[in-house]
């Protein structure tokens, strides 16, 4: 899969201790507040379950993380180009210090316009194995993330929505 032999790339160095970029521990938190709010806002236009779960999940996997890499937190095929210095490289990151089972999180709701429960459980069970990642942990973030992208003080993606659907399930 080269996706994941892309991501594979970009997590093999730490960062380093005088990092520029975010950290999802803090970030998470401030999603979650936000989603809550922007979802109150918005009218509820869908079940609190799933600003519920979402909320649960992100400060749950936040304070578990292990291993921290620098992730780019939207790598889904067009950010995906063929190149002359490696095979492929990624583009317009969204640099973020977390753990790497949350940077699957854009791949698992790819195309998602054309994604359906089947598809979703596939591709958990593609990269958990690929990536050697644990799939519970990607479900989790998964989900707090299709809903922070999806959610917005002026805006409500359905797809996005419909992603975070799929992955509480």
């Amino acid at each position: 899969m080269i996706a994941a032999s892309v991501l594979r790339r970009l997590w093999l160095r730490p960062p380093p201790d005088d990092h520029p970029f975010r950290l999802l521990a803090d970030e998470a938190e401030r999603w979650t507040t936000q989603l809550r709010s922007d979802w109150e806002a918005l009218g509820r236009p869908f079940e609190q379950r799933l600003v519920d779960a979402a909320g649960a999940t992100a400060r749950e996997l936040a304070g578990s993380q292990a291993k921290l890499a620098v992730c780019h937190q939207d790598l889904q095929g067009s950010n995906v180009l063929k190149a002359q210095r490696e095979p492929w490289l990624a583009i317009d990151p969204k640099p973020i210090v977390a753990e790497p089972a949350f940077d699957v999180a854009s791949l698992l709701r790819d195309r998602r316009w054309s994604i359906d429960r089947a598809i979703t459980q596939r591709r958990l069970d593609l990269l958990a194995a690929e990536l050697d990642l644990d799939r519970d942990r990607m479900q989790g973030w998964g989900l707090v993330h299709a809903l922070h992208w999806g959610v917005g003080p002026d805006k409500i993606e359905p797809d996005l929505v419909e992603c975070a659907r799929l992955l509480a399930a």
